[in-house]
Protein backbone atom coordinates (compact mmCIF):
# COMPACT_ATOMS: atom_id res chain seq x y z
CA UNK A 1 0.00 0.00 0.00
CA UNK A 2 1.29 3.37 -0.56
CA UNK A 3 -0.13 6.87 0.28
CA UNK A 4 0.83 10.43 -1.10
CA UNK A 5 3.77 12.38 1.07
CA UNK A 6 0.83 15.62 0.79
CA UNK A 7 -0.89 13.19 3.23
CA UNK A 8 1.35 13.76 6.03
CA UNK A 9 1.26 17.36 5.33
CA UNK A 10 0.68 19.18 8.47
CA UNK A 11 1.12 22.93 9.27
CA UNK A 12 1.19 24.76 13.04
CA UNK A 13 1.36 28.40 13.34
CA UNK A 14 2.39 29.68 17.24
CA UNK A 15 3.17 33.27 18.45
CA UNK A 16 6.23 33.60 21.03
CA UNK A 17 5.30 34.32 24.30
CA UNK A 18 7.99 35.47 26.90
CA UNK A 19 7.59 32.30 28.43
CA UNK A 20 9.18 30.64 25.77
CA UNK A 21 12.19 33.00 25.73
CA UNK A 22 15.89 32.88 26.34
CA UNK A 23 17.57 35.60 28.16
CA UNK A 24 17.83 37.36 24.48
CA UNK A 25 14.20 37.83 24.42
CA UNK A 26 14.11 35.21 21.50
CA UNK A 27 12.61 31.67 21.81
CA UNK A 28 14.68 29.43 23.46
CA UNK A 29 16.17 26.64 21.20
CA UNK A 30 14.84 23.68 23.40
CA UNK A 31 11.39 25.04 22.99
CA UNK A 32 12.03 25.38 19.43
CA UNK A 33 12.81 21.63 19.09
CA UNK A 34 9.98 20.91 21.60
CA UNK A 35 7.44 22.20 19.13
CA UNK A 36 9.24 20.44 16.16
CA UNK A 37 9.09 16.93 17.88
CA UNK A 38 5.45 17.31 18.65
CA UNK A 39 4.69 18.18 14.72
CA UNK A 40 7.04 15.66 13.47
CA UNK A 41 4.87 13.06 15.70
CA UNK A 42 2.15 13.83 14.07
CA UNK A 43 2.58 13.74 10.60
CA UNK A 44 4.00 10.37 11.30
CA UNK A 45 1.25 9.47 12.98
CA UNK A 46 -0.98 10.19 10.58
CA UNK A 47 1.01 7.91 8.24
CA UNK A 48 1.65 5.09 10.58
CA UNK A 49 -2.08 5.04 12.32
CA UNK A 50 -0.31 4.36 15.43
CA UNK A 51 2.02 5.95 18.03
CA UNK A 52 5.40 7.59 17.12
CA UNK A 53 8.11 8.14 19.12
CA UNK A 54 10.88 10.29 18.62
CA UNK A 55 14.47 7.83 17.78
CA UNK A 56 16.44 10.02 16.03
CA UNK A 57 17.11 13.92 15.58
CA UNK A 58 19.35 15.20 12.69
CA UNK A 59 21.30 18.04 12.78
CA UNK A 60 19.46 21.47 14.35
CA UNK A 61 20.86 24.60 12.74
CA UNK A 62 19.64 27.87 13.95
CA UNK A 63 19.77 30.40 11.05
CA UNK A 64 17.96 33.08 12.18
CA UNK A 65 16.47 33.65 15.92
CA UNK A 66 12.74 34.00 16.84
CA UNK A 67 12.17 37.01 19.11
CA UNK A 68 8.90 37.18 21.31
CA UNK A 69 5.84 38.64 19.76
CA UNK A 70 7.16 36.89 16.20
CA UNK A 71 4.90 34.15 14.84
CA UNK A 72 6.59 30.64 14.14
CA UNK A 73 4.99 28.46 11.16
CA UNK A 74 6.06 24.56 11.26
CA UNK A 75 5.34 22.24 8.84
CA UNK A 76 6.36 18.61 9.36
CA UNK A 77 5.78 16.00 6.78
CA UNK A 78 6.60 12.37 5.97
CA UNK A 79 9.21 11.94 2.99
CA UNK A 80 10.01 8.08 3.45
CA UNK A 81 9.35 4.98 5.47
CA UNK A 82 10.99 1.66 6.87
CA UNK A 83 9.94 -1.58 8.75
CA UNK A 84 9.60 0.63 11.73
CA UNK A 85 10.45 4.32 11.08
CA UNK A 86 9.43 7.31 9.20
CA UNK A 87 11.63 9.71 7.64
CA UNK A 88 9.98 13.22 8.44
CA UNK A 89 11.31 17.04 7.77
CA UNK A 90 10.14 19.35 9.64
CA UNK A 91 10.79 23.17 8.97
CA UNK A 92 10.21 26.76 10.77
CA UNK A 93 9.65 29.79 9.64
CA UNK A 94 9.24 33.12 11.18
CA UNK A 95 7.23 36.52 11.11
CA UNK A 96 6.09 39.57 12.29
CA UNK A 97 2.53 39.29 12.93
CA UNK A 98 1.82 42.46 10.80
CA UNK A 99 4.13 41.16 7.90
CA UNK A 100 3.09 38.40 5.09
CA UNK A 101 7.48 37.81 4.39
CA UNK A 102 9.09 34.83 6.37
CA UNK A 103 12.09 33.84 6.75
CA UNK A 104 13.60 30.58 7.57
CA UNK A 105 14.02 29.48 11.41
CA UNK A 106 15.77 25.98 11.48
CA UNK A 107 15.01 22.96 10.10
CA UNK A 108 15.73 18.67 10.83
CA UNK A 109 15.19 15.64 9.81
CA UNK A 110 13.54 13.33 12.74
CA UNK A 111 13.64 9.34 12.61
CA UNK A 112 9.83 8.37 14.07
CA UNK A 113 9.56 5.00 15.11
CA UNK A 114 5.74 3.29 15.52
CA UNK A 115 4.88 1.56 18.11
CA UNK A 116 2.73 -1.49 17.94
CA UNK A 117 -0.13 -0.34 20.68
CA UNK A 118 -1.39 -4.21 20.61
CA UNK A 119 0.80 -5.88 23.01
CA UNK A 120 -0.36 -9.47 21.22
CA UNK A 121 1.09 -8.77 17.65
CA UNK A 122 4.89 -9.60 18.33
CA UNK A 123 5.75 -5.94 17.80
CA UNK A 124 4.81 -5.97 14.03
CA UNK A 125 3.50 -2.65 12.54
CA UNK A 126 3.15 -2.02 8.79
CA UNK A 127 3.88 0.80 7.02
CA UNK A 128 2.94 2.11 4.05
CA UNK A 129 5.51 3.40 1.57
CA UNK A 130 5.09 7.50 0.30
CA UNK A 131 5.22 8.73 -2.60
CA UNK A 132 5.11 12.01 -4.41
CA UNK A 133 2.28 11.91 -6.68
CA UNK A 134 2.18 15.41 -7.34
CA UNK A 135 4.91 18.20 -8.31
CA UNK A 136 4.38 19.42 -4.93
CA UNK A 137 5.07 15.82 -3.49
CA UNK A 138 7.67 15.56 -5.67
CA UNK A 139 9.31 18.79 -4.66
CA UNK A 140 9.26 17.88 -1.02
CA UNK A 141 10.94 14.34 -1.04
CA UNK A 142 13.53 15.77 -3.30
CA UNK A 143 14.12 18.36 -0.52
CA UNK A 144 13.70 16.15 2.08
CA UNK A 145 17.14 14.42 3.33
CA UNK A 146 18.88 16.99 5.44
Amino acid sequence: MAVSVLDSYVESTERIQPDQANNDGNIHGGETVRLMDELAAIAAMTIAGTTCVTAHIGSVDFQDPIPVGDVAKLSAYVYETGNRSLGVRVTVDSRNPRDTEAMPATSACFTMVAVNENESDNDTVVLPSVVPQTDRGKHLVETAPC
